[in-house]
């Protein structure tokens, strides 16, 4: 897979992940929010919580669970970035750090990804 179609595919995850908080009532503050750390694939509001999620798209589960992609030192980046995040946003919300697994057998072109939330997930 080339570097293009793979970002591409990685926006597209992103965008099933907004769509199923949005359904649930979460606010997407921010999309792909940039520090010189790192980024945050979505930042979203509900109930009290300011959440950081980290987005995995995959096509299936048989390496593994798209979940555990998210390494210790990938979790480091995310506490990271969302530290810079609430320097340059302060907010009275509680912050929590959610995983969103977009598993698309066909890619982009999958209809219905399957999709799981694991809130507060490290």
């Amino acid at each position: 897979m080339r570097g293009g179609d793979r970002t591409a595919l990685g926006l597209w995850g992103e965008e099933q992940a907004a769509g199923y908080l949005e359904s649930r009532g979460y606010a997407i503050l921010h999309r792909r929010y940039h520090c010189r750390e790192g980024e945050l694939d979505l930042v979203a509001q509900r109930d009290g919580y300011l959440c950081f999620v980290e987005v995995k798209l995959r096509k299936d589960r048989r390496l593994a669970q798209a979940r555990e992609f998210v390494t210790p030192a990938k979790q480091r980046k995310v506490r990271i970035a969302a530290q810079y995040y609430l320097l340059d946003h302060p907010t009275d919300l509680q912050p929590r750090f959610d995983v969103i697994e977009v598993y698309a057998p066909q890619g982009a072109g999958t209809a219905r990804p399957e999709i799981r939330h694991w809130a507060d997930a490290f």
